[in-house]
């Protein structure tokens, strides 16, 4: 895939972290749009809710569809918007609080509306809300939830694969524990319940409850 970041001159396992950010909102949109772009087997977004994606990604949907359509296996791993938990809502930019739950069903209508596609698949869990994992074939962002903070002011880890049995591979394996633990999602089923303006062309908001 393409290469993003520099490597770093480290020579124990540390090396796999091309960089930290203290702020999820201060790693670059660029770099995000770049790894999303530059995978081509195996990309998995692990967010809790993942609704930032689809606002700070114009058309995601069709930008996967294609690689799924080329062979690329896409997975999203979300909470269960019906699990009461999710009665918490998080900031919005000024509109009025956006819940958990509506932030997963947003999610999930976007990926209804890809269509019938294969390779893309989606799962419930409960057991990803403090650590968000995006993997992007042998590169990785990897989000520790702190306390109450929101998705977009916890840290995040830039991470690429260099070794057996390190960093990259103990996120991975969290991961692929998580995904064969998890409940499928039936897509074609999925209701459009997101509020009108808040797909891949509207407003950009941040402050996701979860990430």
């Amino acid at each position: 895939m393409a290469q993003v970041g520099a490597f770093s001159r480290q020579t124990g396992h540390d090396r796999e972290i091309i960089a930290a950010y203290p702020f999820r909102s201060a790693a670059p949109t660029s770099l995000w749009a770049a790894l999303i772009d530059g995978a081509s087997q195996n990309l998995a977004f692990a967010g809790y809710t993942n609704y930032f994606l689809w606002q700070q990604h114009p058309r995601l949907g069709a930008r996967l569809k294609a690689k799924a359509d080329a062979g690329a296996r896409i997975r999203f791993l979300v909470g269960d918007p019906g699990v009461g938990r999710h009665a918490q809502a998080g900031r919005s930019g000024g509109r009025p609080p956006l819940a958990v739950s509506t932030r997963i069903k947003i999610t999930l209508d976007a990926l209804e509306k890809m269509g019938e596609c294969r390779g893309v698949e989606a799962q419930f869990s409960d057991q990803h809300i403090a650590l968000s994992v995006f993997q992007c074939d042998d590169q990785m962002l990897v989000t520790p939830h702190i306390a109450s903070l929101l998705g977009d002011e916890s840290p995040v880890l830039h991470l690429r694969r260099l070794e057996d049995d390190g960093l990259y591979d103990r996120f991975a394996s969290h991961l692929t524990a998580l995904w064969e633990s998890g409940r499928p999602v039936e897509l074609q089923s999925a209701n459009s319940t997101a509020p009108a303006g808040w797909f891949d062309e509207g407003p950009s908001v941040t402050g996701d409850a979860f990430g």
